[in-house]
């Protein structure tokens, strides 16, 4: 069986673009720190609904000479009415009294009594329940991550077994970091979406390292010893190729329209869960084609070299 493309060959670059990338990731983090949105942080959200277009630097600058600095502001629209809606953020410590929003409200009402703004809601976060919530969404992360790996392990026990569990972990975490920097990057504040599309990136980018390894497991069914690991990882690679790519394409581009249509009509929260998604998609099909198998390959020339445990059987 001849491989069209010797990707393992190339195995130490891909090796050094995922390094590079997570160390930009994270270099990027502790320089610039990692926006939080008051789902974690605590703090208080308060969201105004308006009309036409008022001057929104004066209306900002007039709520933050009631609440103080540090807001953050955020236009988009009521998905149920399709009126225009102004979200005021004050992460950390800080909470919004009743007298507070009033005195703010009716300074803006006063200012601009045509665009009619009225509060839609407010909510206040205790910092100490953000943060523990925060810790909770990880420990899912966490939990997700390992029952992956007993799974991985005992399902291609035949072929790898923990190698190959520890391999697609690896891997994840790849994706998990390329996820973590669109948000860090784009300063996009961790909220409830990114646990959620962290959680989502798992399941996607696991289902194409299983089909990778499947394909692995029975090439090595049918063609055994006759060829080294190497070249059976590369052939199936090369099988495996087109129809994973083509399934993350068609992916990605219902993603973009998401994309694209949020954008259009302010829809926020659900811009800043599809673009994550769209791109960790396209990093889970890197990781699951070129990682997973460069790791894999590298560890079972180290294991043979150094006569470390032995390789079962064939299926």
């Amino acid at each position: 069986m001849t491989a069209k493309y010797n990707f393992m060959k190339h195995r130490k670059l891909f090796f050094a673009i995922s390094l590079v990338l997570v160390v930009f990731i994270l270099g990027f983090a502790v320089i610039f720190g990692v926006p939080m949105d008051i789902q974690f942080k605590g703090g208080a959200m308060v969201v105004l609904g308006y009309e036409g277009e008022p001057d929104m630097k004066d209306v900002q600058s007039i709520i933050s000479g009631v609440f103080g600095s540090g807001l953050t502001f955020q236009e988009g629209s009521d998905i149920a009415t399709g009126d225009a809606t102004l979200t005021v953020s004050l992460p950390g410590a800080e909470t919004v009294t009743a007298e507070q929003l009033e005195k703010a409200l009716v300074s803006v009402q006063s200012s601009y009594p045509d665009n009619h703004f009225e509060q839609l809601s407010m909510s206040n976060v205790n910092p100490t329940i953000g943060h523990e919530f925060f810790q909770k969404s990880w420990v899912a992360v966490a939990a997700a991550c390992i029952l992956i790996l007993v799974y991985i392990a005992i399902r291609f026990r035949k072929i790898g077994g923990m190698p190959a569990g520890v391999m697609a972990i690896i891997a994840l975490i790849n994706d998990l970091t390329v996820v973590f920097g669109v948000f860090v990057v784009l300063r996009i504040p961790l909220s409830g979406n990114f646990i959620a599309a962290m959680l989502t990136i798992l399941g996607y980018s696991i289902n194409d390292t299983v089909v990778m390894y499947d394909r692995i497991r029975e090439n090595e069914g049918l063609y055994g010893k006759k060829l080294g690991f190497e070249s059976l990882v590369n052939a199936s690679i090369n099988q495996s190729l087109r129809r994973s790519v083509n399934t993350t394409l068609t992916t990605c581009m219902a993603l973009l329209t998401v994309c694209v249509v949020s954008v259009l009509f302010g829809l926020d929260s659900i811009f800043t869960f599809a673009l994550p998604l769209m791109i960790g998609m396209i990093s889970g099909l890197y990781t699951s084609l070129f990682i997973t198998t460069s790791l894999w390959v590298t560890w079972e020339n180290f294991r043979v070299k150094h006569g470390i445990g032995k390789k079962k059987g064939k299926k």
